[in-house]
């Protein structure tokens, strides 16, 4: 049985921030999302963290504040490579964004991005401790053997290779494309993979990662909406729909989204040598 705990101070102070920087991005006269994106999301990831460990005594936050900061600086750069596609596919632009040369545009971007991986895994380990999720133990067992993983792994280049050649047509591979390819090398890594949960057939992470996603992506898309600067979406063929700036379709990016940054983190505390004893992102557990 759940047991409650005391809501602790850092959840307080993020409701403090969503409340008075919610204000400020959709009333403040003028330019302010660039200064004002980053405590709103801060805010928004302690309290969920917060939320996480009244529900269960635990949360990433208080199992390790050195590898809970880590996150946003890992947080940029992941958000940083899906930058880079665009580039390609040119789905989306910053209206505002000519206001400010490169360098300060890439400094206060960056601030930015770096909400995201605690804001989404915060959300996820929180979706966990409902009991709803919690039963879900029992799925088909998918193990991490050889040749799938090269299947994998050569279907994610692929998608990457139709995505850069005929964005126009593939570019929601973007969203799947980079798990395909990251989810095996961590595999011959001997990094942390969802696949080890799929070998016992515990579908728990993946769904609720997927739901996280998909839950940050609505706050993201709603606050981004009265904001300035914002994104903007140019999405051939499905443009339609919209929910706040998005279309009503795109928001099925944000399900396997998830996941790439998942594999993202763990490549890289991997290949960094930065495993905490026990694992620090706790999602299905």
């Amino acid at each position: 049985m759940l047991q409650m705990r005391r809501f602790p101070v850092w959840g307080w102070i993020g409701l403090v921030l969503v409340a008075l920087f919610w204000a400020v991005n959709w009333s403040w006269p003028g330019l302010r999302t660039h200064w004002a994106f980053f405590p709103l999301w801060l805010g928004y990831s302690l309290t969920v963290d917060a939320l996480v460990f009244q529900r269960k005594g635990s949360s990433m936050l208080s199992r390790s504040p050195g590898a809970y900061a880590r996150l946003f600086l890992f947080s940029a750069p992941a958000w940083w490579l899906f930058e880079l596609l665009n580039l390609r596919t040119q789905n989306w632009s910053y209206v505002g964004r000519q206001t400010f040369t490169d360098l300060e545009y890439f400094i206060m971007a960056s601030v930015s991005f770096s909400t995201v991986m605690p804001a989404v895994f915060g959300t996820a380990e929180l979706l966990t401790t409902f009991n709803w999720l919690g039963r879900m133990r029992s799925g088909p067992k998918i193990a991490p053997k050889q040749p799938m993983v090269r299947g994998l792994f050569i279907v994610g280049w692929l998608m990457l290779g139709l995505l850069l050649l005929w964005p126009r047509y593939f570019f929601p591979l973007m969203w799947l494309s980079v798990y395909l390819i990251l989810e095996p090398l961590n595999v011959w890594l001997g990094h942390r993979t969802l696949m080890e949960h799929t070998a016992e057939g515990d579908w728990r992470p993946i769904l609720a990662l997927a739901l996280g996603g998909l839950t940050c992506g609505f706050f993201w898309e709603m606050w981004n909406f009265y904001s300035y600067p914002k994104w903007v979406y140019h999405v051939p063929f499905v443009g339609f729909w919209h929910v706040f700036e998005m279309p009503l379709l795109g928001y099925g990016g944000y399900l396997p989204f998830s996941w790439e940054l998942f594999a993202l983190y763990h490549l890289a505390v991997g290949v960094l040598g930065l495993k905490e004893k026990g694992d620090f992102v706790r999602i299905g557990e």
